[in-house]
């Protein structure tokens, strides 16, 4: 006799399992810890088998029967629902082994050993942000390039362009790995060349706020590369001098004992020499470098040390580090760095910071520029600076204090 709702609620477990038959084949397994599971027991080539169909009151009466009978159609086919059952879990599995976000996930891992950590864990932000939750669970050799351009464009329309370009780059590599792992057929994001506007800017990308500076401070510190970029790496921030100027530094311009830097006319963007205060670190760094480089002419001394190193270098490690060279930092963004927190954060005159700038700033006399205005608070300003970074790169929140100077 069929069963009913009002028998199953009924029904108290026993201390052995015990089977209620319904009909056609189901029955509900009664086991002794009070669960109820359905079975449909069948025969396929003369052997008899049992498909679990759910457990009850999840699975209902009506349902547990609608499930009977769709397997009695495959049956009636010639198909075993518990075979079906295990080849269509097979092909879910092997789906999301094959999504995008593990494939991605495992493309990451492989090239992480090629790059800095840090590169690392802005691109798996990226796309842990933007990308996943959009196409994580799609096998990737269904994803279509339309659907990689809504989440182009959903990145565009808050105004990250260039970061839409970026997670675009991010996918082409990921979607190569795949095909080169048999998993994909073909990148689709060549297809959307020009469907997201090149992202332009005017001024040289710039990190200007006290905690992200003590950020790219710690990531420098940090980076593996030569000894001679970290060199440059290091004195950048403290010196802000332009990168060119950087670069092509020569020794005999540097007065170690004195702490002092003389960077000749023909170097400089106004054709006037400069004098650059060096503070208690830079030297320290450059007495680190001497050893190294100090035979030779350039203090950052490149492949053939006749030469100095790539105008390349500093923007190519920023990037090894993880920084975005045309949104987040720039070699030369270490200007702008140095001008707003020495500012805003340290309130040292503007006319000091736009001499140790070398720009030109005329004075009440008329005189654009004068390399030795201003050198007893540039003393200050160069050494309170260093100090100050020192502090962000430990970590500390600095809180902003008056100098003299303002």
């Amino acid at each position: 006799m069929p069963l009913t709702d009002t028998q199953i609620k009924a029904l108290k477990p026993d201390l052995k399992p015990r089977k209620i038959s319904d009909e056609k084949g189901l029955y509900l397994l009664l086991q002794p810890t009070g669960a109820k599971l359905w079975r449909l027991k069948y025969r396929v080539g003369g052997k008899e088998k049992l498909l679990a169909l759910g457990s009850y009151p999840d699975v209902g009466l009506k349902d547990a029967r609608n499930r009977r009978d769709e397997a009695r159609k495959l049956l009636a086919d010639g198909i075993d629902p518990g075979e079906q059952r295990k080849a269509q879990k097979a092909a879910t599995e092997a789906r999301a082994l094959n999504s995008f976000e593990v494939i991605c996930r495992e493309w990451l891992e492989k090239w992480r050993t090629t790059v800095e950590p840090a590169q690392y864990t802005k691109s798996l932000a990226r796309l842990e942000k933007n990308v996943f939750p959009w196409l994580g669970g799609r096998p990737m050799a269904e994803i279509t390039p339309p659907e990689v351009l809504a989440v182009l464009r959903r990145v565009d329309e808050r105004g990250a362009r260039y970061t839409a370009h970026k997670i675009k780059s991010e996918i082409s590599q990921a979607f190569r790995y795949a095909v080169a792992t048999g998993r994909a057929e073909r990148d689709p994001c060549p297809d959307l060349r020009g469907a997201i506007p090149p992202a332009r800017g005017e001024n040289f990308a710039a990190i200007t706020t006290p905690k992200e500076a003590g950020e790219l401070l710690r990531a420098i510190d940090g980076f593996q590369g030569t000894f001679v970029v970290k060199s440059a790496l290091l004195l950048a921030p403290l010196l802000f001098v332009r990168p060119g100027e950087l670069r092509k530094a020569e020794w005999a311009e540097f007065d170690l004992d004195k702490g002092e830097w003389s960077i000749p006319a023909g170097r400089m963007k106004g054709r006037q020499p400069h004098l650059v205060p060096l503070p208690s670190q830079a030297v320290l760094i450059l007495r680190d470098l001497q050893p190294l480089t100090g035979r030779g002419v350039h203090v950052f001394a490149g492949r053939d040390p006749k030469k100095p190193m790539s105008d390349a270098a500093v923007n190519a490690a920023l990037r090894r580090m993880g920084y975005d060279t045309k949104t987040e930092i720039t070699g030369h963004g270490f200007r702008a760095m140095a001008r707003t927190i020495l500012h805003e954060e340290l309130h040292f005159k503007p006319e000091v910071i736009e001499h140790q700038l070398a720009h030109r700033v005329p004075d009440a006399l008329g005189s654009a520029y004068n390399r030795t205005k201003f050198i007893k608070e540039r003393r200050e300003m160069m050494q309170r600076w260093a100090d100050y970074l020192d502090k962000l790169k430990a970590g500390a929140d600095v809180v902003s204090i008056p100098t003299r100077a303002a």
